[in-house]
C-alpha cells in the first residue's frame, strides 16, 4: 500500500505539494505510489531556477524502466530551487520520495491553486487505497 502523508497535498497525475516555513514557498515531487508505479528511476530531468510554469504545466521529465513520465507543475509559481541530489541519484525519488526525493522549491504565483489540489483522503480514494 502506497504511503500517503497527511500534510500534503496532491494531484491526480501523482504530484504531491509539502508547505514550507515561508507561506509562499512549496516543494513539490511524485509520490510513493507514482514512483512505485514507475519502478526504478533512472533519469530525471528538471528545471533550473527562474524558469516558470503555468499550473498543470510540464515542468519536467522523469525516466524510468518501464517509461519516461512527464511530471505536471501542480500550483503556478516561479523554481526557486530543483534538488541537485537527484542528478547523481535520481534513485533517491524511489527510496524516499517525500523527504530526499523531493523534486523542486516553487515560489506560488497564485496561493489559491492549493485549494485545487486533493487531501491525502481525497488521493488515496483516487488511487484505490
Amino acid at each position: 500500500m502506497a504511503n500517503i502523508p497527511a500534510d500534503l497535498l496532491y494531484t491526480p497525475e501523482h504530484e504531491y505539494v509539502r508547505k514550507t516555513a515561508d507561506p509562499a514557498v512549496v516543494e513539490v515531487g511524485i509520490t510513493d505510489y507514482a514512483q512505485g508505479e514507475l519502478g526504478d528511476i533512472v533519469f530525471v530531468e528538471l528545471p533550473k531556477p527562474g524558469a516558470k510554469f503555468a499550473r498543470m504545466a510540464v515542468f519536467g521529465t522523469v525516466e524510468a524502466v518501464k517509461a519516461v513520465s512527464e511530471l505536471f507543475c501542480p500550483v503556478a509559481g516561479e523554481v526557486i530551487a530543483s534538488n541537485p541530489a537527484l542528478e547523481g541519484d535520481p534513485g533517491t525519488i524511489n527510496r524516499d520520495p517525500y523527504a530526499t526525493g523531493w523534486m523542486i522549491r516553487l515560489r506560488l504565483s497564485n496561493p489559491a491553486d492549493l485549494s485545487e489540489l486533493l487531501t491525502a483522503p481525497a488521493y488515496e480514494a483516487k488511487i484505490g487505497g
